[in-house]
């Protein structure tokens, strides 16, 4: 599985709290978070508890501050780790809802989205293969959101408050 390891303090300082799964809840176990240490596994850690709010992905690798995962705040409450995929990454996308209008599979990771769809709203999408990461903005900035294999028939059902996807990327550790 995954080992990931939060600090209260900057720079892995303060108090700590080592994680090895899915955890609804962390506010017991610290106050703030400002740094991570990723030893293994893909995470997608959240704002608030039960996995509501931003979301940040984060690889193997060390986080020192906030900022270095793109954080709004020192505020992380929940986690998941992401389940390894070893095969195909594959998701199609739709400018519309229900699948409808045009259409555009993705195998890699995409930093411009506009650039490959000619659409900067994406509606719909099914996930067919591995797990994705959807951003707000082009070079995976913005707001983040993980998707997982399944169908989505329209944006707020990956919860998003809008339907613009500027990157998307996979899921998966760089090796």
């Amino acid at each position: 599985m995954g080992k990931i390891t939060f600090y209260e303090g900057r720079n892995f300082t303060g108090r700590s709290y080592e994680c090895s799964g899915d955890s609804c809840d962390m506010h017991t176990y610290l106050n703030r978070c400002n740094s991570i240490r990723v030893e293994s596994g893909c995470w997608m850690i959240y704002e608030r508890p039960a996995y509501m709010g931003h979301q940040y992905f984060l690889r193997r690798g060390e986080y020192p501050d906030f900022q270095n995962w793109l954080g709004f705040n020192d505020s992380i409450r929940s986690c998941r780790i992401i389940p390894p995929h070893r095969g195909t990454f594959r998701v199609r996308v739709y400018e519309q809802e229900e699948f409808k209008g045009q259409m555009m599979e993705f195998t890699n990771d995409c930093p411009h989205v506009h650039e490959e769809f000619c659409h900067h709203d994406i509606h719909s999408c099914n996930l067919l293969d591995g797990y994705w990461i959807f951003y707000e903005e082009p070079n995976y900035r913005g707001r983040q959101y993980i998707l997982r294999p399944g169908e989505y028939k329209k944006y707020t059902d990956w919860g998003a408050k809008n339907s613009r996807i500027g990157s998307l990327r996979r899921a998966m550790e760089l090796h």
